[in-house]
């Protein structure tokens, strides 16, 4: 994976939100911010460190990035351009795959938490109409 690395500075835009494109990145040195934006409002949802990876999601759908990575300082990545070279990646680094699935897992269940809040919340406002 020595010729498929890349650096960015402080500030530099990695993956933008909305754009299309297939490519997964794997920090192998610096931090990066991952934030989420209404068009109004962006909040910052996840700061990475070297070993963390994102941008898995586009390797499986061509659908929009859903969140902005940025280089919240000096970063050095390597990247990932399709399923192919994941399935081969993970065979060959079976503790990434085991750690990859763990977060992934995590993130799910992050996901499920937010949206039975969002249930709830709707669930409450419905009840107060009535």
């Amino acid at each position: 994976m020595a010729g498929r690395v890349l650096r960015y500075h402080a500030g530099e835009k990695i993956i933008e939100a909305g754009k299309v494109e297939q490519r997964m990145y794997i920090i192998l040195e610096g931090p990066v911010g991952i934030s989420l934006s209404d068009g109004k409002n962006t909040i910052r949802v996840a700061t990475l460190k070297r070993g963390d990876f994102f941008g898995e999601i586009s390797l499986f759908n061509s659908s929009p990035r859903s969140a902005n990575a940025v280089a919240l300082g000096e970063v050095t990545v390597a990247y990932l351009d399709n399923l192919q070279d994941l399935k081969a990646f993970l065979v060959k680094n079976p503790s990434f795959a085991a750690k990859m699935v763990h977060i992934l897992a995590q993130r799910l269940a992050k996901t499920d938490e937010i949206l039975i809040g969002k249930i709830s919340e709707l669930n409450r406002v419905e009840l107060m109409g009535k």
